[in-house]
């Protein structure tokens, strides 16, 4: 297991918002185009069990997926995961934190946010948790405060869960549920 530095795991224990891109984080970054126009993309398991643990175990913790893109295959995927908050075609993510922030009366320093390229520094930077993918761009690693030992779509979002879980004191009771 890894160990986290000790202002990482105390910025984690106030977080009530995990948000996070898509595109670099919850995926690889790669987009299949099908000849229909639809997009695919590669989903971790990993990711959403981190989901549906934070899910049962901490559901005062929301969710927000926010994307530059727009796809059908994320709002099938969020709906299916229940996320609280999907945030498309968005090119200021500051301002959709601003809005979601305001709807659940928290303040930046209760949000955690993943993100891996520069549309999210501004995000990165007010957030009181920014975790980003090993295989992020330089100016988002040096502005994040974790970098995952994950890259993009292999697992940085289930990491983050269980950062969050482990600092409000749950994980040992998940793993002893087992």
């Amino acid at each position: 297991m890894k160990k986290y530095a000790k202002q990482i795991m105390t910025a984690a224990s106030k977080i009530k918002l995990i948000a996070t891109d898509i595109d670099g984080v919850l995926t690889a970054g790669e987009i299949i185009i099908l000849e229909s126009g639809e997009e695919v993309k590669l989903w971790n398991v990993k990711d959403r069990q981190g989901l549906n643990l934070l899910k049962k175990n901490l559901p005062e913790v929301k969710i927000a997926w926010i994307s530059g893109r727009k796809s059908k295959q994320l709002e099938l995927r969020a709906k299916e995961q229940k996320i609280d908050f999907l945030v498309q075609e968005c090119k200021d993510k500051v301002k959709s934190l601003i809005e979601i922030a305001n709807k659940l009366k928290i303040s930046f320093d209760e949000i955690a946010y993943i993100g891996d390229d520069i549309i999210d520094l501004g995000a990165l930077k007010a957030t009181g948790l920014s975790v980003c993918p090993k295989d992020a761009v330089f100016e988002v690693k040096k502005v994040s405060r974790c970098i995952s030992q994950y890259d993009g779509g292999r697992g940085v979002f289930r990491e983050v869960c269980e950062i969050v879980l482990k600092a409000k004191k749950v994980w040992d009771d998940i793993i002893n549920r087992q």
